[in-house]
């Protein structure tokens, strides 16, 4: 036996061996079972640390978030439209890590208080640029939705980087809609050039606050 297998088994332990399996077979084909399996135990040990799927789901996603900002500097001149944009390309591309990363983050619960740091400085930074607490917020979950929403799209095409799904052939579905010129031509500004795409998303959701809230920054 693995000196791995031989360790106790602790919330840590389960949350990074789904993860690992998460890559290998996605969320659909990630069971209690096979995590148990892999860990060498019976699934009711796995019960002592988690209630449910989705109890796991949370810590899973909580060590995705403790991974995303250990790689990540808070620099305190940051304007706020520079940590919007640096704290929303990090979060895509921490999701873009696993596959299906972005369903697994999505309406998770954070199961620490590790976040409540990089929160409370942005929120000062947010407010100290003229934003009311209410519009920082709401400046923060908007793009924060923008990010997860791409992303949860793009890894329904791309379910990992170099893997494209069977049915998003361009060329296929402007032939399929060849009676519908317009839509049969913006296949590429759906499907592909996810980069790009992304950035000019950010920069509307940037450009729409900016407008809306009109802080000094």
């Amino acid at each position: 036996m693995s000196t791995e297998k031989r360790a106790p088994l602790d919330r840590k332990r389960v949350a990074d061996t789904a993860l690992r399996l998460l890559n290998e077979g996605g969320l659909e084909g990630l069971t209690l079972r096979a995590i148990a399996r892999e860990l060498d135990v019976k699934a009711p040990a796995l019960y002592w640390h988690f209630k449910d799927k989705q109890a796991l789901l949370d810590e899973m996603a909580t060590e995705m978030y403790r991974r995303m900002v250990a790689r990540t500097d808070l620099d305190p001149d940051d304007t706020w439209q520079e940590r919007m944009l640096k704290a929303n390309r990090g979060l895509r591309a921490a999701l873009l890590g696993y596959r299906d990363g972005a369903k697994v983050y999505s309406g998770s619960r954070f199961t620490g208080a590790e976040h409540g740091r990089e929160m409370e400085e942005n929120l000062r930074l947010f407010t100290a640029a003229g934003f009311t607490l209410a519009e920082a917020v709401r400046a923060s979950a908007t793009a924060y939705a923008y990010t997860i929403g791409f992303v949860t799209e793009e890894q329904g095409v791309q379910p990992t980087p170099g893997e494209r799904r069977e049915g998003y052939d361009v060329a296929e579905r402007a032939r399929l809609l060849a009676e519908f010129p317009l839509s049969a031509s913006v296949g590429a500004e759906i499907f592909e050039d996810y980069d790009r795409h992304f950035e000019e998303g950010l920069a509307l959701i940037v450009a729409g606050i900016e407008a809306r809230y009109k802080p000094k920054g």
